[in-house]
């Protein structure tokens, strides 16, 4: 990280102010594509949201904040710039979902059924996606996005489009430590209260327990992050049992139902 002679500090000699915004707009970007994808392919309206509140997708933020960065070093042609974007949203990929296991003991998305992949965390397919799409973020998109981001200083002050975007990362930071705490109970209690055998089973009945015993933490728990809103947020949530099959959590809990509605048969 540098910092220039105006006090604004920049990664890879890119503005930090940037960074921040061009993870806000392709957070937004990539909840609006996945609920699109999700009409288009299962015909339902469903939630595509990373964190507990607003409509922002982390991973296609984060991807394209990684693709900008680093795709500076691969943009001499439309070839090189598709390998620089396989190799860096395969990266990205694998590095959210590990942490993603390794910290919520939870996986956002399952590649198992896809040829090639690894660990089910990346496949042939989504990488090659990943490569393409990076070709049309660098060469159409971002230039698009850094053309409005310049129509705006002119019309409003930098001071006070700093002031939304420090406003809306404050709050993206916040959102993002809630949803790691809120799942971390919800499959807490999903695997104490429907017995599902995993490795810290033991670990996971004392941290249920603790709850428990504080009667105001476990109804504010169960009140704002209840199983209906954890499910209608997060309705793919999964976890793997001690013998590597896979759970959907919705699954249950059938009574409740994963979408907000079905648009198409």
């Amino acid at each position: 990280m540098e910092m220039t002679n105006k006090l604004e500090y920049k990664i890879l000699g890119i503005s930090i102010w940037k960074i921040f915004t061009y993870f806000i707009i392709y957070s937004v970007l990539g909840y609006i594509i996945e609920t699109i994808f999700a009409i288009a392919t299962m015909g339902i309206l469903e939630s595509r949201q990373s964190f507990l509140y607003g409509p922002f997708l982390g991973i296609y933020g984060l991807g394209a904040v990684f693709i900008i960065l680093f795709t500076q070093y691969f943009n001499k042609n439309n070839f090189t710039l598709f390998l620089g974007g396989y190799t860096i949203g395969t990266f990205t990929e694998y590095i959210i979902s590990f942490l993603t296991e390794s910290i919520l003991e939870t996986r956002w998305w399952d590649y198992s059924g896809k040829i090639l992949n690894i660990n089910g965390r990346v496949c042939l397919l989504y990488s090659i996606f990943w490569g393409i799409l990076t070709v049309f973020l660098v060469k159409k998109i971002n230039p698009k996005i850094d053309n409005l981001c310049n129509k705006l200083q002119e019309k409003i002050s930098k001071k006070f489009l700093k002031t939304i975007v420090s406003i809306l990362v404050i709050f993206l930071a916040i959102d993002c430590v809630t949803t790691c705490y809120a799942q971390d109970q919800f499959i807490t209690r999903m695997i104490v209260e429907h017995n599902i055998p995993v490795y810290n089973q033991a670990q996971i009945k004392e941290k249920y327990d603790r709850v428990k015993e504080n009667k105001n933490l476990d109804k504010f728990i169960n009140t704002v992050w209840g199983n209906e809103k954890m499910i209608k947020t997060f309705p793919n949530i999964k976890i793997q049992d001690k013998d590597y099959n896979t759970i959907y959590l919705a699954s249950l809990l059938p009574e409740i139902q994963p979408y907000y509605m079905k648009i198409l048969k």
